[in-house]
């Protein structure tokens, strides 16, 4: 970006600031240290933003509407000079099939999903709801159902993932699930039907809901990767060869259980809600310790948000003000520079870039609150 466009940005930045209530009793982090946090994250990615508008690199415009969605979820105006540049970038990824990803990527629906949330965000006037409305459908198209040749009794049917010639996933799947709702579809459209019946099955949790061979294995309520072609968790199998639950996945899971329409008193939230009591913290991520940390931490707040909660009781009864305890372990992470990077690189958190989008998604669930 030229240094003019750097210097409106900026300048324009200095408004978008929580006020300071100064209560004793107010929920989340203080304003002051909010605010500071959260304007050394947007000028960061101001100046980590390529020419073309993209983020590390053009040929990953999943990393790219990340950021501008971490951007728009944080005050920056649609209009603003970053924002409009990599909104242009984003948008030069729309194919004619309706999807919005790189030519040669195998992550067609994360990419798409990702876009879709970046879109949405920026559509206030509407400019972008016939690229939205065109997206949904095609995220519909690569859902793992009959048309990949699957029963709906296949522990894959329902499932998105890293195209049709791999598993679905969990992952992918909490990606379809936000998109499909964010572009206006219902809990009793087949896609999110289908979803659901994916996501019952990724749980250690043996119902009329989940009869594979995982199922009663675990029994903990939380959730794991896949439980496709022969299953899989990123953090490990038991002993009976049952899939391990972790922070991650069961926060993206229980979050796509409610979009997909659950309610508090289904069994599969009941289920998810007591891992996330038993395990909840912010230090780690519960099951794979410093491997996607940001990630957990965009998901944890996300799904907070969505159970609107402001206090989190924990299974030994303990109140958590969740904002507060996440904003001030992001404070202390954050680098002098503004970033967040996570020194267990896998899943590519160690790109600056990425980590600072998840993790600036994650503060702007964590604005305080007076009572």
């Amino acid at each position: 970006m030229s240094r003019l466009l750097k210097l409106l940005s900026i300048v324009a930045l200095l408004v978008i600031t929580v006020p300071q209530t100064g209560h004793a009793d107010d929920f989340g982090p203080d304003a002051a240290g909010f605010n500071k946090s959260r304007t050394q994250a947007i000028n960061f990615l101001r100046n980590s933003q390529a020419d073309d508008g993209s983020w590390t690199t053009a040929n990953a415009p999943g990393i790219t509407g990340l950021i501008v969605t971490s951007l728009l979820q944080s005050g920056v105006s649609i209009d603003d000079p970053t924002v409009a540049l990599g909104m242009k970038h984003l948008d030069s990824h729309a194919k004619k099939d309706g999807g919005i990803y790189f030519a040669k990527s195998n992550h067609r629906n994360y990419e798409t999903c990702i876009a879709i949330l970046a879109f949405n965000a920026a559509n206030q006037d509407g400019r972008y709801t016939k690229r939205i409305a065109a997206a949904k459908d095609f995220l519909k198209s690569l859902q793992w159902d009959k048309g990949e040749g699957l029963e709906s009794t296949d522990p894959g049917f329902g499932g998105a993932g890293y195209g049709k010639h791999q598993r679905p996933d969990m992952s992918n799947t909490s990606f379809l699930v936000e998109a499909l709702k964010t572009a206006g579809v219902g809990p009793d459209d087949p896609a999110m039907i289908n979803a659901l019946l994916f996501i019952s099955r990724s749980q250690n949790l043996e119902s009329e809901f989940n009869n594979t061979a995982f199922a009663a294995k675990v029994g903990d309520g939380g959730l794991y990767y896949t439980p496709a072609a022969g299953g899989s968790s990123q953090a490990g199998v038991t002993a009976n060869g049952g899939l391990r639950s972790y922070g991650s996945m069961t926060y993206a899971g229980l979050k796509s259980m409610i979009y997909a329409g659950l309610k508090s008193d289904d069994k599969r939230v009941k289920a998810a809600m007591g891992w996330m009591k038993k395990f909840y913290t912010v230090d780690e991520n519960p099951g794979l310790g410093m491997q996607g940390l940001y990630y957990y931490y965009h998901t944890f707040a996300k799904t907070m948000d969505v159970l609107k909660v402001d206090q989190f009781a924990d299974a030994d009864g303990t109140k958590h003000d969740w904002r507060k305890e996440l904003a001030v372990k992001l404070f202390e992470l954050q680098r002098e520079n503004g970033s967040w990077v996570n020194k267990a690189d896998r899943w590519y958190e160690g790109d600056p870039n990425l980590s600072t989008a998840y993790a600036l998604m994650a503060l702007s669930y964590c604005k305080p609150l007076s009572r």
